[in-house]
């Protein structure tokens, strides 16, 4: 067998591929062996017939499409390491020549990996991103608690406020026709929130109870219903509740009530924790990422198409199971919103094309500093899973695919690559 580069543009490589007559007669021989059974020739047993004789009846190249899915998978294989090519997807793949008692040519069109042009990753300057936690965050974060943990009393004594929980009823009502989606009872609707249309809540401050409003609005521009964008509106809304928020009382027994301490200073100690962690996470990831940013800068790499796809296709699903989690499929988003499939896409496609490029760029310093994922770090992120999916670390370990395990490798030599940067850069 013998293969050549016969072009290279970009990170499309194509290799001719040439299969010696011997080799190839091997192929249309395991060919005939295979599928004989399937002839029935008259004056021979059913899968008895002699090779020549199915060949004289049905064409010379009756095993050739067979023999040709026999062979080429070993013949790829050997070109590709003969070139030193690493394919990034499946190859095209045409026949060239194919005739009797000569080679058998192909031509096989494949994206390869680009080739990674590194600059100065190591001593480069960052801006250290920090977060302090400060009093005033432990106090907000108190606050929020106590608003979580307001009771919602009615009111019959005053209009409407700033932060008042109404119940309404209300039609929706363009170019004079009730339009759809714009009517619903029993709404509640917490004024100041702007979950409705910009100046709905503003004109139902200062009404009372019971009081029926007619509130004349604009939708915006962008609006995601085509047919109302723009366009002024008109809501006959009706006041049936006005609630408020009672908080309760910050002192030791509302810490009892909400947390598994007995006095607020503890629980406020005890936030005083979580958000120093919260903010030396951030601070991490933050930094993390802005190394990372300053080395793609640094780096010079074609990113192919097919793994920015790859990335895009990646993103969905992930987007379609939090959407699932939310209990919302991806249909039922698309349409809500009014968009297609390939405009959530098209969103995600600059953020794809900077997730490969990582990958890449990672992948590339990862060896040019050996870094590896050692028995010790795979055996560290198994205990780790097994733990946080609450199950023993050995039968954990057990049912893991070589497969899961050279995955688990990559995040793990990834992980480590950006540790390193981090290390090596002058955060200042």
């Amino acid at each position: 067998m013998k293969s050549q580069v016969i072009s290279k543009e970009n990170t499309k490589v194509t290799l001719e591929i040439e299969v010696d007559v011997e080799k190839f007669e091997e192929a249309v021989q395991k060919s005939y062996l295979k599928n004989r059974k399937r002839f029935n020739i008259p004056g021979f047993r059913k899968g008895k017939a002699p090779r020549k004789i199915i060949e004289s009846r049905y064409g010379k190249g009756i095993f050739y499409e067979d023999a040709i899915n026999i062979v080429l998978p070993e013949a790829y294989d050997k070109a590709i390491e003969e070139n030193e090519l690493e394919p990034i997807d499946r190859p095209s793949i045409d026949i060239k020549e194919l005739e009797d008692n000569k080679p058998v040519v192909f031509t096989v069109e494949v994206t390869v990996k680009p080739e990674v042009k590194l600059g100065d990753y190591k001593g480069i300057e960052v801006e250290k991103v920090e977060y302090n936690v400060t009093e005033e965050d432990v106090e907000e974060e108190i606050k929020r608690m106590q608003e979580r943990n307001a009771r919602l009393v009615e009111v019959q004594d005053r209009a409407v406020k700033e932060g008042d929980i109404l119940t309404i009823d209300y039609k929706g009502f363009a170019d004079g026709e009730q339009f759809e989606g714009g009517t619903a009872e029993n709404q509640t609707l917490e004024i100041g929130s702007g979950r409705f249309i910009p100046g709905f809540e503003d004109q139902l401050v200062g009404k009372n109870k019971g009081d029926e409003v007619e509130v004349n609005v604009t939708f915006p521009e962008d609006y995601h219903a085509e047919d109302l964008a723009g366009k002024e509106a008109k809501f006959e809304v009706k006041i049936h509740e006005i609630k408020e928020k009672e908080l309760p009382e910050l002192d030791d027994e509302f810490a009892k009530d909400v947390s598994e301490f007995d006095t607020l200073d503890e629980l406020k100690e005890d936030l005083k924790k979580r958000l120093e962690e919260q903010a030396e996470n951030r601070e991490k990831v933050e930094n993390e990422n802005n190394v990372i940013e300053k080395v793609l800068e640094n780096t010079e790499v074609e990113v192919p198409e097919v793994l920015v796809d790859r990335e895009i296709d990646y993103q969905v699903r992930d987007f379609e199971q939090r959407l699932l989690m939310q209990g919302l499929k991806l249909d039922q988003y698309l349409e809500m919103t009014n968009t297609k499939l390939e405009d959530v896409k098209e969103q995600i496609r600059p953020n794809a094309e900077k997730a490969a490029k990582t990958d890449l760029v990672l992948e590339a310093i990862s060896e040019a500093e050996n870094i590896e994922a050692t028995d010790e770090d795979l055996d560290k992120e198994l205990e780790r899973m097994a733990e946080q999916y609450n199950q023993d670390a050995d039968k954990f370990k057990e049912n893991m695919r070589k497969g899961d395990l050279e995955y688990l490798k990559v995040g793990i030599i990834k992980r480590k690559t950006v540790e390193f940067l981090v290390e090596n850069a002058k955060l200042v």
